[in-house]
């Protein structure tokens, strides 16, 4: 991914929702995230609501020692979204990163309040240096159509995408490439391990082999994802064995066969319906 001032993201990345909930699984969830920014998983993905500000301490302890690896994003809840409301809590949020900028903050969903006083705010946060790029999540078209109508600053959107749910290729993607808003695929592998259990799933990848051994069906559901173009997948895991799983897979380019199978099990939309959100 190329963002509008020319950084270059991976197009694999980490998520962390639920990482630093538990001080038993702490130190593993650091070497996790370590070892992802040592296989150039530059992107990682947090947000003040998860865990309520311990995801981004987690992440902060990393930081102190590799800022200049990542491309760090965090998400800011709509209710704190008004224009002194983005000022404090994006410093909130820095405090406990233990940085003194983002290189991408996101308005987490569409709230109540007006998107112009969170958009003034987040350009406020731009010109002061606390921030490199600002975005949104979990917008639909008609949101993506206001955003735009307001400010072509946009850098990305980050939706819910992977084989189950796929209600953003009908009209979602192709609009936010065709206005050079990047697509940030969140939950790439499903959210309750149903996915990575299916048989088509378990079937493809006995075709596939990594340098690894013989692929997963973990990283057949991420290369799936991955083909498209226009985005950064940021898979979730607090598992350094996982974390190594999910940078192979990247390797892996699925057939033309592959992919009409997935499809014919995992059907693409064929009428709009209500974006999809965890």
């Amino acid at each position: 991914m190329k963002t509008r001032d020319g950084a270059r993201v991976a197009p694999l990345g980490m998520g962390t929702w639920s990482l630093g909930d538990s001080r038993v699984t702490y130190k593993e969830e650091i070497t996790c995230l370590h070892e992802g920014l040592d296989a150039g998983l530059t992107m990682i993905d947090t947000a003040e609501i998860y865990g309520n500000g311990r995801s981004e301490t987690l992440i902060g302890d990393v930081m102190a020692e590799r800022r200049q690896d990542a491309f760090l994003v965090s998400k800011i809840m709509p209710n704190h979204a008004t224009f002194e409301g983005t000022q404090r809590h994006c410093r909130a949020s820095l405090e406990r990163l233990k940085t003194d900028y983002l290189d991408l903050y996101l308005l987490h969903w569409r709230g109540h309040i007006p998107l112009h006083e969170t958009i003034e705010a987040m350009e406020k946060l731009k010109s002061d240096g606390l921030i490199r790029h600002w975005g949104v999540s979990n917008f639909d078209v008609e949101d993506m159509e206001e955003v735009v109508a307001l400010t072509p600053h946009c850098a990305c959107n980050q939706v819910l995408y992977n084989l189950r749910n796929r209600g953003t290729e009908l009209e979602l993607l192709s609009k936010l490439e065709a206005h050079r808003i990047k697509a940030v695929a969140c939950s790439p592998l499903g959210h309750d391990g149903t996915l990575l259990q299916h048989p088509t799933c378990q079937t493809i990848a006995q075709d596939y082999r990594t340098l690894a051994g013989p692929a997963t069906t973990a990283q057949i559901a991420l290369a799936w994802v991955l083909r498209q173009g226009n985005l950064v997948a940021i898979p979730r895991t607090s598992s350094p064995e996982h974390m190594r799983e999910n940078v192979l897979a990247s390797d892996i380019h699925l057939s033309s066969a592959s992919l009409a199978a997935l499809d014919a099990v995992f059907a693409p939309p064929k009428q709009k319906r209500s974006l999809e959100m965890i």
